[in-house]
């Protein structure tokens, strides 16, 4: 079971997204977004942008996952981001940690 828990979730997501950017060339500049959607939202970044990783993630440690990989890479909270409750993630159908990087659109 220990797939399941919020810092093993946020170690693999942060694995897989060191590998991304390794194997797509990021430069230093080159940063991710990462946030917190729904699956309409998901798509459209999806659409929008190149190199995206999706992950969806129980409900119930999506929040805390998602606080671990911002705090690891040191990336700051939106006022959005800080409001987010588990029952606020619920009620809202957001399901994926997601992450993208705004430079790098789709042409």
């Amino acid at each position: 079971m220990a797939h399941r828990t919020a810092d093993y979730q946020a170690k693999m997501y942060l694995y897989d997204l060191h590998n991304m950017a390794r194997e797509n060339g990021f430069k230093a500049d080159d940063t991710w977004e990462i946030s917190l959607v729904t699956e309409e939202e998901k798509t459209a970044i999806v659409n929008k942008h190149i190199h995206t990783i999706a992950v969806k993630i129980a409900p119930a440690i999506l929040l805390e996952t998602f606080t671990q990989v911002k705090d690891t890479l040191n990336l700051p909270k939106t006022e959005t981001e800080e409001a987010y409750t588990n029952d606020s993630i619920r009620v809202n159908h957001i399901k994926y940690l997601m992450a993208f990087s705004a430079k790098k659109l789709r042409r």
